[in-house]
Order: structure tokens, then C-alpha cells, then sequence
């Protein structure tokens, strides 16, 4: 069993969508059971236009130090991995309810699911 929930944000190797290699970066956990998560990866580079399947973490929400992040990032909820929990390098912190909301929105559009 992991100890990992939706909503905390991870540190872990996200891997590219070639599947040739990965980077270290932060991801927002989508579903934790049994021993794999479910994540989306979070970006630093905020693109001029921003997706519907897309959300901003702002550096400027009340909370943001609560997420661990060190600026003002993206989830892009297209970008999904199924990764074991044991190589999740550690939890950075966790999004704030009113944006996992956004993301749960966001991640439905991605998903086309209705």
C-alpha cells in the first residue's frame, strides 16, 4: 500500500511521451491505489496560450507555498503516467482544493469523458 493521495504533488522521473527517457520533475497524484499512481506531470514553462486541458498554479494564490512548488506552474492533464509509488523521490506538498477541482474539470476534457 502507498501512503501518496489524490492531490499531493510528487517528485518523481515523469517520463516523455516517447517513451526514450524522462526528466525529474513535480506531479499532481490522480489516483493512489494499490501499489501504482495515476499522475499528471506539472510544467514550469507557461506557454501565451493556455489549453482547456490545462491548469495554472500561480504563484499568486493564497496557498501556494502549501504546493511545494518554487513558481508558477502548469498541469497539463494530458500528460498522464502510471508510475509504481516507490519511485516517487518525495511529496512536495499538495494543490489547493479549489484547484484540484479545476483539474478534476480539466482532466474530464482531456479525457473526453463527459
Amino acid at each position: 500500500m502507498n501512503k501518496f493521495k489524490h492531490g499531493d504533488i510528487v517528485l518523481v522521473r515523469f517520463p516523455f511521451t516517447d517513451l526514450k527517457s524522462s526528466k525529474l520533475r513535480p506531479a499532481l497524484v490522480i489516483s493512489s491505489r494499490g501499489e501504482d499512481l495515476i499522475v499528471v506531470g506539472i510544467f514550469s514553462r507557461i506557454p501565451d496560450e493556455i489549453k482547456d486541458t490545462w491548469v495554472v498554479i500561480s504563484e499568486e494564490i493564497q496557498d501556494f507555498s502549501k504546493t511545494g512548488l518554487k513558481k508558477t506552474s502548469i498541469t497539463k492533464t494530458e500528460k498522464i503516467a502510471t508510475i509504481r509509488h516507490t519511485i516517487v523521490s518525495r511529496k512536495l506538498g499538495k494543490l489547493p482544493s479549489n484547484l484540484l477541482d479545476q483539474v478534476n474539470q480539466a482532466l474530464k476534457r482531456a479525457l473526453e469523458l463527459r
